[in-house]
């Protein structure tokens, strides 16, 4: 049985008087532990998808289960962590202090956080991030900041994380850096994740699946199983192997834009 499922999905908005059909008959499964990327056009639904699947908004039409249960049940239990494209932390917090917010807002006490192995501090060293634990968000740069968003969402104890386009606003090579540091990170936790990408190589080398969506309303066009080794390094993405990925998802890709 799928962890996530998602059967025959529609979901619309309402501006001014006018309906428009962001998504429409989603149907999808998602294993527990694996790591799924979203991709398409702008506009797709992409973000909407994984929002009604985090229990944030509603469908109109359709059924969505995460282990059984409801997203909203799943929501207040916190068994989602969220991963924005901007990361929120709190300016008159340290990295560290940014780091317990979760722990503080959930009542875990320290036996819970190392049954969960989730220790802030170890996260923080898994991502770089050792030598600022005790820093202001001002003196962080763009990719740091993220990297805290990740390290907390990976230490908060929920099962599902819910990744949306995290390296969006980041430079190139801080973005390759990044998703280095989330590969390793997932590897050790093994956590379910959905990734909302427009980055091919970046979803290929992160997923397990690949879910391409097609111009709104969108749509599951196809779902690619992404069939390289792990534990994955760097390296996978100079292999033949991965380049077959990325000229088979461009060509896919394509197909939708047209």
């Amino acid at each position: 049985m799928s962890y996530i499922k998602v059967s025959n999905l529609s979901k619309r908005f309402v501006r001014r008087g006018q309906s428009t059909e962001a998504l429409s008959g989603i149907n999808l499964d998602i294993d527990q532990g694996s790591f799924v990327s979203f991709i398409g056009p702008s506009g797709c639904g992409k973000s909407t998808l994984l929002r009604v699947i985090g229990g944030l908004m509603n469908a109109e039409e359709g059924d969505v289960t995460v282990g059984g249960r409801t997203p909203l049940e799943m929501q207040s239990d916190k068994q989602f962590g969220f991963v924005p494209q901007v990361p929120a932390l709190f300016s008159w917090r340290t990295v560290l202090q940014n780091m317990n917010i979760p722990f503080e807002v959930n009542r875990k006490s320290k036996i819970d956080l190392a049954e969960q192995k989730g220790d802030p501090i170890e996260l923080l060293q898994s991502v770089g991030l050792g030598d600022f634990m005790h820093a202001y968000p001002r003196e962080l740069s763009g990719g740091m900041k993220q990297r805290v968003g990740i390290a907390r969402a990976f230490g908060s104890g929920a099962p599902t994380l819910l990744m949306d386009e995290p390296f969006s606003a980041l430079d190139e090579i801080t973005r390759e850096l990044l998703m280095h540091q989330l590969m390793k990170i997932w590897e050790q936790h093994k956590k379910t994740v959905i990734f909302v990408t427009h980055n091919i190589q970046e979803a290929i080398y992160l997923s397990d699946k690949v879910v391409i969506m097609s111009s709104r309303p969108g749509r599951v066009s196809y779902v690619i199983d992404i069939d390289l080794p792990r534990p994955r390094n760097e390296a996978i993405i100079e292999t033949p192997e991965f380049y077959k990925y990325l000229v088979q998802l461009r060509e896919l890709l394509r197909e939708r834009w047209e």
